[in-house]
């Protein structure tokens, strides 16, 4: 799960915020919990996220320091994370998207097929880092993070020639970017458990 960002729209750290009494990045990990055999979080070091991640035990993943900061950071920490463990893919799941559910991440891992990422694609917006990855990914993407090169998400997607995995569910996929998100954001999953 991606936990590292710098939240400034949403004037504070939104992985440790509350909805219903329980920190975003947990619910995203108990919907990963749902769909993986091992769930870790990247945190940026000395964060909030990263302190509530080793309170609850889980694996840390901390961004490469030399790779330029970004979403896709993480997603190279995870690749790395994951291929030193011998697993074959990663699924991310960022952590202010709190009403994914573990089917929608089952439904991505089944729909990988022969490409190395699919990605959700509900109908207002698709959500790149709302994915899962074969680990092959990691060395490229790690040469260009270490060249300086730090693509945007959805232009590395179309150039890995990613697979679009349609939803018809908008309101699962939600991002909560500002504290309005996320006064407005029901307090459950509505998605396929």
């Amino acid at each position: 799960m991606l936990a590292g960002g710098r939240s400034t729209r949403f004037g504070g750290e939104k992985a440790v915020a509350l909805l219903s009494g329980k920190p975003l990045m947990i619910w995203c990990a108990q919907a990963l919990a749902g769909a993986c055999e091992t769930v870790a979080i990247n945190a940026r070091s000395g964060s909030q996220s990263e302190i509530l991640t080793r309170k609850l035990s889980f694996e840390i993943v901390l961004d490469d320091p030399l790779h330029l900061a970004g979403p896709l950071a993480g997603v190279a920490a995870g690749l790395t994370w994951a291929s030193a463990r011998g697993f074959e893919g990663l699924v991310t799941l960022p952590c202010d998207t709190p009403l994914v559910a573990a089917g929608h991440l089952r439904r991505l891992i089944a729909a990988i097929g022969d490409r190395t990422v699919a990605y959700a694609c509900p109908p207002q917006r698709p959500q790149g880092l709302c994915a899962a990855w074969r680990v092959e990914l990691g060395a490229d993407l790690n040469a260009r993070l270490a060249a300086g090169n730090h693509p945007a998400v959805h232009r590395w997607l179309d150039e890995m020639r990613a697979k679009r995995v349609p939803f018809d569910d908008d309101a699962s996929f939600r991002n909560i970017n500002t504290r309005a998100d996320l006064a407005a954001t029901p307090p459950e999953r509505i998605g396929p458990a």
